[in-house]
């Protein structure tokens, strides 16, 4: 039976270097994306090069009815009706990273209604639909990381909603951890910098990376560490691992 591993936002990014991370590790994985198919495309085309299996999966989390969709096509692939009945169950699904988010600017003062609540709804509704889903799955176990950010426990003003969603995000892998024990682990990796993106300026990034102790960004590979680290280390639950280069410190 396949071990599966689900990562949400996986086609381009952070997610995409967890999702390689998990396949190098000998995981198939359930790769999800929203609007990047070409990404998607090419990320699957890239894990499937290390001789894993990779099943596509598109769907807006935005959507409660998207994310129960995106589960019942993972139950249609491994559990065909003529099979469920003879065999049992057909894959162990054992790994969930939730990795999707959007970071919208936006003073309290000044966000929309619309961002605050497409933030809220993507960055912290959506992973608890997805590890209550996840869960319902892993009658063995498993592990539930969720991909937070050292901004959860920053004061970013101009970024409120997404500093907002990743604090609750946080809060809510403590919460997810005590009430899943013992079978199931849940988990946090609060990255720093990492890839710069078109809500920060050039300038703006290289002050924020000369402004960190260790004077650089992060490599992608560095963060996607903690998440081997987390798969192998079974005695850890309820913790968020920040890989920040000292961001933190600041």
């Amino acid at each position: 039976m396949p071990n599966l591993a689900l990562v949400t936002g996986g086609a381009h990014r952070l997610g995409k270097e967890f999702a390689l991370s998990l396949a190098r590790m000998g995981f198939d994985i359930l790769l999800h994306y929203h609007a990047s198919e070409a990404d998607a495309q090419q990320t699957k085309s890239e894990i499937e090069s290390l001789g894993r299996v990779v099943h596509l999966l598109k769907a807006d989390l935005t959507k409660p009815a998207e994310i129960e969709s995106l589960f019942a096509q993972v139950d249609s692939i491994f559990h065909p009706s003529s099979l469920r009945q003879a065999q049992g169950d057909a894959f162990i699904f054992s790994v969930l990273v939730n990795s999707a988010a959007i970071m919208h600017i936006g003073r309290p003062a000044d966000i929309s209604l619309a961002d605050w609540d497409e933030s809220l709804d993507l960055n912290l509704r959506a992973p608890f639909l997805l590890a209550r889903e996840a869960a319902k799955r892993m009658p063995s176990g498993g592990l539930i990381v969720n991909i937070v950010d050292i901004g959860a426990q920053k004061a970013w003003s101009r970024y409120s909603a997404y500093t907002v969603s990743k604090a609750g995000l946080e809060s809510l892998t403590k919460v997810l951890a005590r009430a899943f024990a013992p079978s199931i682990r849940v988990n946090a990796i609060a990255p720093g910098l990492v890839l710069s993106s078109d809500v920060v300026s050039p300038e703006g990034w290289d002050k924020l990376v000369a402004g960190t102790p260790l004077k650089r960004a992060a490599r992608p590979e560095e963060i996607s560490s903690a998440l081997e680290f987390l798969v192998r280390n079974e005695y850890v639950t309820g913790q968020t691992i920040v890989i920040d280069g000292g961001y933190s410190l600041v």
